[in-house]
């Protein structure tokens, strides 16, 4: 028997459907087959022949990638040699920077012998050791919008201590990097000729282009009480003193190299190439060294092994993996389930 009390169904969707009532706010999302994980997707079953065929695979792949990278790194020639001590004359050794602060002759002689043939072009480069190009002050002691445009030559504020020389006149490039751009110089010989540096296009063209701009000209540039490294030509604009763009460029780590020029002729086995350096730069304020290298490169660049040691490692311990689990699955097979219990391989509809 009916109780009369009781709303009705047809109440009951009425009042369902009053726009007065209260309406229930749902965190549930919105249907999608992405948001749900429906969409379809690659679910391969890892059986022992899969897992012992990708590892063979990487193997095959990197091993000998390594062994190429090691071949095209060992077929590079390096001529390294160190001088900040060679080239402080013996009874100021026991003063190194009261020697280089001072005003004497610093002209150095060096004699490089060629290991092996040299093709062109051979590249210089300045190495400098235990200078710390990613210091925090120093990273950030540059204007990128003074470099570039010749309308914010003002823009000094982040230059500190090297934005403005004592009668508040802006200093163009300002900043710790450009005020301590490397000034030792290098010229090279052989058999009393002397061998050409090329020093255009040692920069990135990017920078040239984009980070330097082409009617900014240095102004006040080491005219401060203390000077901090080479000087630049006022006549020449910014875009085009490729030293300087390279040397802004800083380093991530304290041991670096910076290319200096290009020789573009080759050298021969046992040449002797006669070098007459300017020992210039004070490193000896902070123990730093500093090495002048002659370098060649292959399809790889310059020499370094770290690639070609890393890919033999990877695809030794691939292999190795492979090796193993084919012994394991040989002598101690597991049994694998019947797939077609997975949950992606029954049917939907059933139960």
């Amino acid at each position: 028997m009916m109780n009369s009390n009781a709303p009705s169904s047809s109440s009951g969707a009425a009042a369902s459907t009053d726009s007065s009532a209260p309406r229930r706010n749902s965190k549930r999302p919105k249907y999608s087959r992405f948001t749900q994980q429906e969409l379809p997707a690659c679910k391969p079953i890892l059986t022992p022949r899969w897992v012992i065929s990708a590892f063979m695979l990487v193997s095959i792949v990197f091993i000998p990638i390594g062994v190429a990278s090691l071949f095209a790194s060992r077929d590079v020639v390096e001529i390294v040699n160190r001088y900040e001590t060679d080239c402080i004359p013996q009874p100021s050794r026991s003063d190194k920077v009261k020697y280089i602060q001072s005003s004497e002759d610093k002209t150095c002689n060096r004699t490089l012998r060629v290991p092996k043939h040299m093709k062109q072009p051979i590249y210089v480069y300045y190495q400098l050791d235990n200078f710390y190009q990613n210091h925090r002050r120093y990273v950030k002691s540059r204007s990128d919008e003074q470099l570039k445009n010749s309308n914010s030559e003002s823009d000094t504020s982040s230059c500190k201590p090297e934005g403005t020389i004592a009668n508040g006149s802006s200093i163009v490039p300002c900043g710790l990097i450009a005020w301590s751009l490397f000034n030792d110089t290098y010229s090279f010989s052989r058999n009393n000729q002397q061998l050409t540096v090329n020093k255009k296009g040692i920069s990135w063209k990017s920078d040239r282009e984009h980070k330097f701009g082409k009617d900014v000209y240095p102004k006040n540039f080491q005219n401060g009480a203390i000077r901090g490294g080479a000087n630049l030509t006022t006549s020449i604009a910014l875009s085009e003193q490729e030293d300087l763009i390279v040397w802004m460029r800083t380093a991530a780590l304290p041991t670096f190299r910076k290319l200096y020029g290009k020789i573009e002729v080759d050298l021969q086995e046992n040449e002797i190439i006669e070098v007459t350096l300017q020992n210039n730069y004070n490193t000896y304020s902070f123990n730093g060294k500093k090495k002048l290298v002659l370098s060649t490169t292959t399809w790889l660049g310059g020499k370094n092994d770290f690639l070609g040691i890393a890919y033999l490692t990877v695809g030794g311990l691939c292999f190795f993996l492979a090796m193993a689990f084919t012994i394991v699955y040989l002598v101690k097979p597991r049994r694998l389930g019947d797939p077609s219990y997975l949950s992606w391989n029954r049917n939907p509809g059933g139960h």
